[in-house]
């Protein structure tokens, strides 16, 4: 039986990406599947319906989407969405399963076997699939424009009749994907580029994109041999310290500190907003998960003395186009670890082989990637933030 795969159409406010785009759509037909975009789901990306060609075929009736052998999305669908999906069918999205009890109970409750795309492990075979660093790739040069503009500065040097400017000061707080990425669009801008993480192995990265590495004056961030090493209590220390003192000298700061599972780490203080200079701006990436400043409000701007705050919770959608390419791209190369070819065809063309579903449950990806499956939620570590969740709950309600 030919495998079904359906592309939905995303509902959550605000969002604008599509999970298959026309060219990716191309490369999965060719696994012998038969696949379904649900009309207008690439509207947001600025991706008209005729733009999928055939074999695609395209779908007004919600029904016949989420009854497909595998449902493609961006983020997961609503309970009552869910609750059309047949038992035994595969969800691919990314979920946050510890922030959406509802939608996991949907999914053990139907018997969806579903992936979310923000447990795909980081190793090197899965770096293909990893969709959160490719999203986070987008946010982050997004934010580096988002500072650019809010900014009422020029952002790079310029010898003018009037005088020379100097650069503006762009500090960039956490050294991961979306971090680099800000750091590397701010300095193709022209600024001035500081970088700062705890995590002191990122001192080279950050440094081969031009930027400097924030290091406390008499911290050292290597032992011997040039390896990063653990910092003392009083170490770190300076190295808040070293933080607020460049804090309040940076034109533009940007956070993308952020712990999978967990609400995002607070690092900037209303006393470090309040030291910073009059009209700098801040722009926290991890606003969706609670923000890395203490005055962060997801999806606004808010204005704290002289200081703008911007707190935008889905940064890639505001590059849709790009943004949807690359994450159709990481689940198309998801996908080829479950639809695979059926035996005995060693004597059919390559182009006419039958695939079907099969799980490899000893491949790690699989394994560490899966959130429910047969009615259970095998996420070990979501499992644990739902259950303190509902202990709190618990707790609050007695009281």
């Amino acid at each position: 039986m030919t495998v079904s795969i359906a592309v939905a159409k995303e509902t959550a406010a605000g969002e604008k990406r599509v999970a298959m785009v026309p060219k990716v759509a191309a490369k999965l037909t060719k696994l012998d599947v038969t696949l379904t975009v649900a009309q207008g789901a690439g509207e947001g990306s600025r991706i008209p319906d005729e733009s999928y060609d055939e074999p695609v075929l395209l779908s007004g009736q919600t029904d016949e989407i989420y009854t497909a052998n595998v449902v493609l999305a961006v983020n997961a669908p609503e309970v009552e969405q869910i609750n059309k999906m047949k038992k035994g069918s595969v969800l691919i999205s990314f979920v946050q399963g510890h922030n959406n009890p509802d939608v996991v109970e949907a999914l053990q409750n139907n018997g969806i076997t579903c992936f979310a795309m923000e447990l795909i492990p980081r190793i090197s075979r899965a770096q293909s699939m990893d969709a959160l660093s490719s999203q986070a790739n987008a946010a982050g040069y997004k934010a580096a424009l988002i500072a650019a503009n809010a900014l009422e500065r020029f952002l790079p040097m310029l010898t003018t009749a009037a005088g020379t400017i100097r650069p503006a000061k762009v500090l960039v707080i956490g050294a991961g994907v979306a971090g680099l990425q800000a750091i590397a669009t701010a300095g193709r801008l022209g600024a001035k580029v500081y970088g700062y993480d705890v995590r002191t192995d990122t001192k080279e990265q950050v440094e081969s994109l031009g930027a400097e590495f924030l290091v406390a004056k008499g911290v050292k961030a290597e032992a011997e041999g040039g390896y990063a090493r653990e910092l003392t209590d009083d170490e770190k220390a300076q190295q808040q310290q070293m933080l607020v003192d460049n804090m309040a000298d940076a034109d533009a700061v940007i956070t993308t500190a952020a712990v999978p599972g967990k609400p995002a780490p607070r690092i900037v203080s209303q006393a470090m907003v309040e030291a910073m200079k009059p009209g700098a701006v801040l722009v926290d990436l991890a606003a969706a998960g609670g923000g890395n400043c203490e005055l962060t409000k997801p999806d606004e701007i808010v204005t704290h003395g002289s200081v703008t705050i911007h707190g935008p919770s889905n940064v890639p959608s505001l590059l849709a186009e790009h943004a949807s390419e690359m994450y159709a791209q990481n689940v198309l190369n998801f996908l080829q670890l479950i639809v695979v070819e059926e035996e005995g065809q060693d004597d059919v063309k390559p182009g006419e082989k039958k695939h079907k579903l099969a799980f490899d449950w000893d491949d790690e990806i699989l394994a560490k990637s899966v959130l429910t499956r047969d009615g259970e939620l095998v996420n070990e570590t979501v499992k644990a933030a739902l259950g303190a969740a509902s202990e709190a709950r618990d707790v609050e309600k007695k009281a």
